[in-house]
């Protein structure tokens, strides 16, 4: 019996206008992403990847919606050879997490300026997507706001994504500290 599944037949936009229903508004960072300005997302264009990247991505996000956990380096053996990467430090044990699903409703793990290598550590959760991580599903991660550009190629993207402080967390820390510097009226 054959799936009856619909493919996306794009691998993104540079601009991505989104439906104004779809929109989580309950989220509790809404606030902080959204700019109703701009009606969409900007750099939601995956990567291209090599074929065996792409059976692993498969692979690993069909496991994770299944166990809720991502797959180990034995759990792609017990599944077929063609699996594992033929790199030497693939049996070294060393990156025994090489292929990461990012769960849609957990903490991510923390973006890196290694994701501009690869995207083998940021794999999307949707099988149906079979991809990595966008640079602005990055950028979210990172708690950046929707609106915020970032300059160069997908590659230079991803690598200030992976650098950066998170600026949800600078703004925390920055309301903090202007606490604490504010002198009261009464030592003036």
């Amino acid at each position: 019996m054959a799936l009856n599944v619909k493919y996306p037949h794009s691998t993104g936009k540079a601009f991505l206008i989104y439906n104004e229903e779809s929109l989580n508004k309950d989220h509790p960072l809404f606030g902080w992403y959204h700019d109703p300005k701009i009606k969409g997302i900007v750099q939601h264009i995956s990567r291209s990847h090599l074929v065996q990247d792409l059976k692993r991505y498969l692979f690993a996000s069909l496991y994770t919606n299944i166990f809720n956990k991502f797959p180990r380096m034995e759990d792609y053996r017990k599944f077929g050879e063609d699996l594992i990467p033929d790199h030497d430090n693939a049996e070294s044990g060393k990156f025994n997490d090489r292929f990461r699903v990012q769960l849609p409703d957990e903490p991510a793990t923390t973006v890196t300026s290694h994701i501009s290598k690869d995207g083998h550590y940021f794999i999307h959760y949707d099988p149906v997507q079979c991809r990595s991580l966008t640079v602005r599903e990055a950028a979210r991660i990172q708690t950046f706001p929707d609106n915020y550009y970032f300059c160069g190629s997908r590659t230079q993207q991803l690598h200030q994504v992976g650098n950066a402080v998170p600026p949800y967390l600078a703004y925390q820390i920055s309301k903090i500290v202007k606490d604490l510097l504010i002198i009261p009226d009464e030592i003036n």
